[in-house]
């Protein structure tokens, strides 16, 4: 096995960096959603085109009916994630926005209990109703201020179902399709999702400012390719609970970039909220982590 050059601690701190500022990158455009989003994935495909040609094309062949389906499906959730996503920053904070995002693993622990029948702990209730807490208090606090910020809040939990959709669908095909061909796929689907969402609304896709562009492009590079595949590949050196708890610290870090380059305020319905459903998304994934354990001890022992 090939030594570790570099501290895995460190490029995750790095990851969740470059992924914190996708919020800030968002609010300071002066595009569409929708315009967003698409040159966002636009760009990200084609900076990854040279490498998925030279070193993966040949996959495609060896991919099955289902997998492109799931695929397919993945990509236009991820398509009306980025979209909702971006519009709920249009009406509430980064704070806010960023924080109703990461209650992700609470909506797929939902998830597989409504379609895969798996069964609740009670530390796994008492978390996602710690969670729930939180976010009533956010929204309490954004109501207070204006309807619309409470709408922006909305928009955030139905951007966060349906990153959910999309982790649940591609989760299957990623057992069979390396990480860079998955990935191509997909972002290449959201890229003509987002084209036809884009020309059914009339948003223009030029002219914009030479900033925009740069926003564009720093979108792909940094909270796309940069800070993703540093997740990613974060993976084979540390555990999955371990990622998942460290990303819980992506809405700190848009908070912070906020307050500094937006001067947003941080209000104390935000802080309460936020530190409440960390903490409860954190006990979530200690219990996952347990039974996890549990889980392969008990068929070790039994083999």
């Amino acid at each position: 096995m090939a030594k570790l050059q570099v501290n895995p601690y460190v490029m995750l701190a790095i990851g969740v960096a470059a992924v914190s500022t996708s919020a800030i990158l968002v609010k300071v455009s002066s595009a569409p959603s929708g315009v967003i989003a698409f040159y966002r994935l636009l760009f990200s495909v084609l900076f990854m085109l040279p490498v998925f040609i030279l070193k993966y094309v040949r996959e495609l062949g060896f991919i099955t009916r289902r997998d492109w389906g799931f695929s397919v499906l993945s990509g236009i959730f991820l398509a009306f994630h980025f979209i909702l996503w971006f519009e709920s920053l249009n009406f509430t904070s980064v704070a806010s926005s960023t924080v109703l995002v990461t209650l992700q693993p609470l909506f797929a622990f939902a998830g597989t209990y409504i379609f895969f029948k798996e069964v609740l702990s009670m530390k796994a209730i008492f978390s996602g109703l710690l969670a729930v807490l939180g976010s009533i208090i956010i929204a309490f606090g954004d109501f207070r201020i204006s309807g619309s910020a409470l709408w922006g809040d909305m928009l955030a939990l139905a951007a966060c179902a349906l990153i959910t959709f999309y982790l649940m669908f591609g989760q299957s095909v990623r057992k069979r399709v390396s990480l860079v061909t998955y990935t191509f796929i997909v972002y290449s689907i959201s890229t003509i999702t987002l084209f036809f969402y884009v020309l059914l609304k009339g948003e223009p896709l030029l002219p914009y400012p030479s900033q925009d562009w740069l926003f564009f492009i720093l979108l792909a590079l940094v909270p796309t390719l940069l800070g993703h595949t540093l997740l990613n590949w974060c993976v084979k050196w540390l555990s999955t609970s371990t990622i998942s708890v460290a990303i819980l610290f992506e809405p700190v870090g848009a908070a912070l970039l906020a307050y500094y380059i937006l001067q947003e305020t941080v209000m104390w319905t935000q802080i309460a909220g936020g530190l409440i459903i960390i903490a409860g998304i954190g006990l979530f994934l200690m219990d996952e982590r347990k039974i996890r354990l549990k889980r392969l001890e008990t068929k070790s022992g039994t083999v």
